[in-house]
């Protein structure tokens, strides 16, 4: 018994430190959601030949301003476990981005507002990963990781 049981003894050990290596290199994020109702359109749509095809794949409508409901998926990396950044506090923030106009929605496309919204949490949390998803009344959309390598 004394062998097997310092055989399991060890192997035990051996698995909690993978299992605390694994944990101190994890990468962590925090995510926050928020929605934003606006007014955009795709201008190329009601001439590029591509999107205006006058058969069951014409999008020439999406050439005039439409309502959507845009759906925001924020995440953000965090170096700790202990509200490194305290997500209801960023989610207000984000939001607060499209309520004081320091962003707008204007005509553009969920890529080009996540590329507007990153330039901002970069300006305020620098040296962080971060990845914004943005869809169409939570239905098409984009994601865009970005690195910060």
């Amino acid at each position: 018994m004394g062998s097997y049981y310092n055989y399991m003894l060890e192997r035990n050990r051996e698995e909690n430190k993978k299992m605390d290596n694994i944990k101190t290199n994890a990468k962590r994020w925090i995510w926050v959601t928020f929605q934003k109702e606006g007014i955009h359109k795709y201008p190329a749509a009601l001439e590029d030949p591509a999107l205006a095809t006058g058969d069951e794949y014409d999008v020439s409508f999406l050439g005039y301003p439409h309502r959507h409901k845009f759906h925001f998926r924020v995440a953000i990396s965090v170096v700790h476990n202990d509200r490194d950044i305290e997500f209801i506090q960023f989610q207000r923030w984000l939001e607060n981005l499209y309520k004081d106009d320091i962003l707008q929605l204007d005509y553009k496309s969920c890529e080009m507002m996540s590329d507007d919204l990153f330039e901002q949490i970069a300006g305020s949390y620098p040296g962080r990963d971060i990845k914004i998803e943005i869809s169409e009344d939570g239905e098409n959309g984009a994601l865009i990781e970005y690195v910060n390598s």
